[in-house]
């Protein structure tokens, strides 16, 4: 579906033109054309191929999807695929994974959205409220589109620090089932992992847009990607230290029930020792032989009554000061 078409000249916005008049204004020195499709079509994307002359992998790649975060060279042109993360309808513990493929020229940028419900419209009011730097052409739109797609990572990546930080909190308190919170850990790790593979090759393919051999496309920009790779750096930095602070909670809450389970054990170990001091008094005195010496002491049944109980006290009161009851 187009969303819109618009041509640029020097910085400023000309006007929202037809997709059959794209060839007439892009060749026009210093003007290019910038058209934003979502979930297009093959007849759609095979239209903007034969304006803008796109190579036919790239178009296969953007028709297919699913592709990795990627910036690739065709002659003159980039095709830069980046992921669109993002909360899924089925709330915040799910996140939905989109894609936008962008074809950039000297002369044209065609950005194809994919399986996402936001869209670039901010992206674009930006670059027409900075006619200065938009002056820049194809390579400073690039830029603010890679800058919006970084920039939405930052909430999903707090939102999973957040939610992290409640599990550690959960760990050290009394009750919850152990399996849960392992549970809960490990979906925050895999959420983790989609994040990651979002991130860390677009940081790879980023660098290939400032320093070292630069597109000419994006030589006036240089800086701006810069920017957009110490974004992604944070970025990826943080996911690295959650993903290994996930990995120590899901070790510390094993040991919390493997300690709660030392516990449980001490004090049943306790008060078996106890009712076996019970046991071994009774089962000494219960014997049935003619001619025990207690037998026909008056006060033999209560005194072998307040033995037991004197015992087994001060087996309690060793056991309690111990800490195993």
């Amino acid at each position: 579906m187009l969303i819109n078409c618009v041509a640029y000249e020097n910085g400023a916005k000309l006007a929202d033109i037809p997709v059959e008049s794209i060839s007439d204004y892009i060749s026009r020195p210093g003007c290019f054309v910038w058209v934003a499709l979502s979930d297009a079509t093959p007849e759609e994307l095979a239209v903007m191929q034969l304006e803008f002359g796109l190579h036919p992998l790239a178009v296969e790649d953007a028709q297919h999807g699913h592709q990795r975060p990627k910036v690739e060279e065709y002659g003159d042109s980039l095709f830069v695929v980046m992921h669109l993360v993002e909360p899924s309808d089925a709330g915040e513990q799910c996140i939905h994974v989109g894609e936008v493929d962008v074809f950039v020229g000297s002369n044209y940028v065609l950005s194809v959205r994919n399986r996402s419900r936001q869209g670039f419209l901010g992206v674009r009011e930006r670059c027409e409220r900075e006619p200065e730097l938009l002056k820049n052409g194809a390579g400073f739109v690039l830029y603010a589109l890679m800058d919006a797609v970084v920039d939405r990572y930052f909430p999903v990546i707090d939102a999973l620090e957040d939610e992290l930080e409640s599990i550690e909190q959960q760990i050290f308190t009394q009750g919850g089932a152990a399996r849960d919170k392992i549970k809960q850990l490990y979906e925050l790790k895999r959420r983790s992992m989609v994040l990651k593979r979002a991130v860390a090759p677009l940081t790879e393919a980023a660098g290939k847009l400032h320093g070292g051999r630069v597109p000419q496309i994006c030589m006036s920009s240089q800086e701006y990607f810069r920017d957009v790779g110490d974004h992604l750096g944070r970025i990826n930095g943080s996911i690295d230290a959650m993903r290994d602070t996930v990995a120590t909670a899901i070790q510390v809450n094993l040991s919390m029930v493997t300690i709660e389970e030392s516990e449980v054990t001490k004090r049943l170990a306790a008060w078996a020792s106890i009712f076996a001091v019970c046991t071994a008094f009774a089962g000494i005195w219960g014997m049935n032989f003619e001619f025990m010496p207690e037998l026909k002491f008056r006060w033999g049944y209560p005194t072998a009554l307040a033995l037991i109980a004197a015992t087994c006290g001060y087996l309690y009161y060793r056991f309690r000061r111990a800490g195993w009851l």
